[in-house]
């Protein structure tokens, strides 16, 4: 495809609007690293095919003659996804700031590098018609952005669909900022299939992770209904910590230790369920306000909703 001898209107703001999107979208995520000092359930993968994607994402929007918007994209994408990665060095692998500092700077250069080399060498025969290796670029940062989405639901997987250490700002405005692209290429006088796809697949991408959070709490209402009773968070509650672990044992009563580590042998007698619940009895999580004076009373996961409680006024102990 030739180059866009000219930028509509139109394009230029829809491409201004998923600029400006894409250059902030990874700063609430950013943020959020920050603010909680650690980063877990965001993949160091997702940020470094993410960087390196906005090589010859770079060049193929700067070699197209994109409109100025889209050209900038790519290099604000790139920038943002190494100090994401950065962060990620430092708050899940323990790196030392000026250790990750280092690296994520001597990769900045290189790509940049990379991508001023690519721009110049390519753009000639480009201009001359031939057009396979603009192509090859196209479909290379294509398969990156594509990929960097793909470590994410490894992650999902271990947590049965649940999202964790993800802003949900941050891939609203990253979908808001791949939308507005998309619909700036629309808007142009010829569409560029191969810059679409680019834009299209991280709609579809990201959409999946959407989906899969809300089914997550879809499945597990009762469980957060009932930590919400209780006054505990989620990540509290035995029950859902025993959700959450795949690797747990099957057994009768569906119990494992109250730490969320898996059950030491299935249940196999009538006689082993009832010992498995007393060693899974909470202690000094509620008590009866209005029956028992020992706030140290302990009870069974399933009293309050047998009944065998009464009807008493819940407090969550001191």
């Amino acid at each position: 495809m030739a180059p866009q001898a000219s930028i509509p209107t139109a394009a230029n703001v829809l491409g201004t609007i998923g600029t400006v999107f894409w250059c902030v979208q990874l700063v609430p995520q950013i943020w959020h690293n920050w603010r909680a000092k650690k980063t877990e359930g965001l993949p160091a993968l997702m940020m470094v095919l993410w960087a390196a994607c906005a090589v010859p994402f770079g060049v193929y929007s700067v070699v197209q003659n994109f409109n100025i918007p889209i050209q900038i994209q790519p290099q604000v994408f790139g920038t943002l996804s190494l100090v994401t990665w950065a962060q990620i060095l430092i708050y899940e692998h323990k790196w030392k700031t000026w250790k990750a500092t280092a690296l994520v700077t001597a990769v900045f250069v290189l790509c940049g590098a990379i991508e001023a080399v690519l721009i110049v060498t390519l753009k000639g025969p480009y201009d001359r018609g031939v057009e396979w290796p603009m192509l090859l670029v196209g479909i290379i940062a294509a398969v990156l952005v594509g990929s960097g989405i793909l470590p994410p639901y490894w992650e999902l997987w271990k947590r049965n669909g649940r999202v964790i250490g993800i802003n949900w700002i941050f891939l609203s405005m990253d979908s808001a900022g791949a939308i507005f692209s998309l619909f700036a290429l629309v808007a142009q006088d010829t569409f560029d299939v191969l810059g679409g796809c680019v834009y299209l697949v991280v709609i579809i991408l990201e959409g999946g992770i959407f989906a899969s959070h809300c089914v997550w709490l879809i499945r597990t209402r009762k469980l957060q209904k009932r930590a919400k009773l209780l006054g505990v968070s989620f990540d509290d509650l035995p029950e859902a910590r025993i959700y959450q672990d795949k690797k747990a044992e099957t057994v009768t009563q569906s119990y494992g230790s109250c730490d969320g580590s898996p059950c030491s042998a299935p249940v196999t007698s009538a006689a082993e369920p009832v010992e498995l619940e007393k060693e899974l009895a909470v202690p000094h999580r509620i008590y009866q306000s209005g029956y028992s004076s020992d706030a140290s009373e302990t009870y069974l996961p399933g009293d309050l909703e047998s009944g065998s409680m009464g009807t008493p006024t819940w407090e969550l102990e001191k």
